[in-house]
């Protein structure tokens, strides 16, 4: 089975090239879905598979740069790109960027960057799910509600809205974002990609796992307006982040080029997908991808405290993560062909009457 696996020439690792592949297509459909690169799947994957946590923030930002330009240009089409706040953010997620690699590179001479950042992936991915199902949760209990008064929600109301009690802090300049729908102080989306931009530059990710969820509950975009604007600030940043982690000779580019082909395709199929699945469900769906990412990291967290089983948790975190991007994938891929049938049979149907 020797031809199943491929020696890296920058890093030195002989890795599972199937693997590769798997993460490419799959997170090209997850990240085109989520408006996220989703580095938060591909960087842990990577170190799964067996490269250096370094190597494996690297070449994640590498190959993410490319895949968001592909769903972004998708995303432009149906309108969800909100131009003006993704440029508005890119200077606070480029300073807060830079500040994290930085973090990194001296982490990894005092060695312990592995098991830092695998830490603060777990912290960070246990808040994130936390928040969205508390948001659904919150979301139901209001939709109850307004059932038992005899009403109907408004469909753009929300579970949590920490963003209105933020856009009431008026500190000039006030800024209108057309396609979000929103009027904040300028210093607020700033803010919030500067602190993202610092996590991405520690975890080796563009920020949208961070900032997809920022832009819904703390700056107040509609869910589909969220994905396709922070698809567009990834593909800004990711295009700097790789460029950084190239010339700090972290980034591995026979492997990006691998899962670039597969995700190119991907992306495709994730962006459409928005176009059928819209606000809760792309949440609930979302939450679900970052539990399974969180429960494969925590294998690869507790494998020195029982080396005896290293074998067996090193064996499950690779199947739970491929799993997980392969089960969502094709969770995303069949509602949009479902959707797109309906479509044109709604259509005929307008045709024939």
């Amino acid at each position: 089975m020797d031809w199943l696996y491929i020696l890296m020439p920058i890093s030195g690792v002989t890795i599972f090239w199937p693997g590769l592949i798997i993460l490419g297509v799959g997170v090209g459909i997850i990240g085109g879905f989520f408006g996220m690169g989703g580095a938060w799947m591909v960087t842990p994957g990577l170190n799964i598979l067996g490269f250096p946590m370094a190597f494996a923030i690297g070449t994640d930002i590498a190959h993410m740069a490319g895949k968001s330009l592909i769903s972004t240009m998708r995303h432009g089409k149906f309108g969800n790109v909100d131009y003006k706040l993704g440029l508005i953010m890119l200077g606070g997620t480029v300073l807060g960027f830079e500040v994290g690699a930085q973090i990194v590179m001296l982490l990894e001479r005092i060695g312990n960057v592995e098991k830092v950042v695998r830490w603060i992936y777990v912290i960070l991915l246990f808040f994130i799910a936390w928040m969205v199902f508390h948001d659904v949760a919150a979301h139901r209990r209001k939709v109850r509600d307004a059932a038992a008064r005899g009403e109907e929600l408004d469909k753009n109301a929300t579970g949590v809205n920490w963003a209105s009690r933020l856009h009431a802090i008026k500190i000039p300049p006030m800024m209108h974002f057309t396609a979000a729908g929103i009027y904040c102080s300028m210093w607020l989306p700033v803010l919030v990609s500067f602190l993202t931009g610092v996590l991405a530059g520690i975890l080796g990710i563009g920020g949208g796992l961070i900032r997809m969820p920022a832009l819904i509950y703390m700056i107040g975009c509609p869910t589909h307006v969220a994905v396709g604007t922070d698809l567009f600030e990834v593909m800004l940043s990711g295009l700097y982040g790789a460029a950084s982690y190239t010339f700090k000779g972290r980034t591995e580019l026979v492997a990006a080029i691998i899962m670039l082909v597969g995700a190119a395709c991907g992306a495709q199929v994730g962006a459409v997908a928005t176009k059928y699945i819209k606000g809760y469900g792309i949440r609930i769906a979302f939450g679900l991808c970052v539990i399974g990412c969180m429960l494969s990291v925590i294998l690869k967290l507790v494998q020195p405290y029982v080396p005896e089983y290293a074998w067996l948790l090193n064996s499950m975190a690779t199947v739970l993560v491929l799993g997980f991007v392969s089960a969502i994938s094709l969770y995303i891929t069949v509602c949009m062909v479902q959707g797109a049938r309906r479509e044109i049979a709604n259509k005929r149907q307008a045709a024939n009457q």
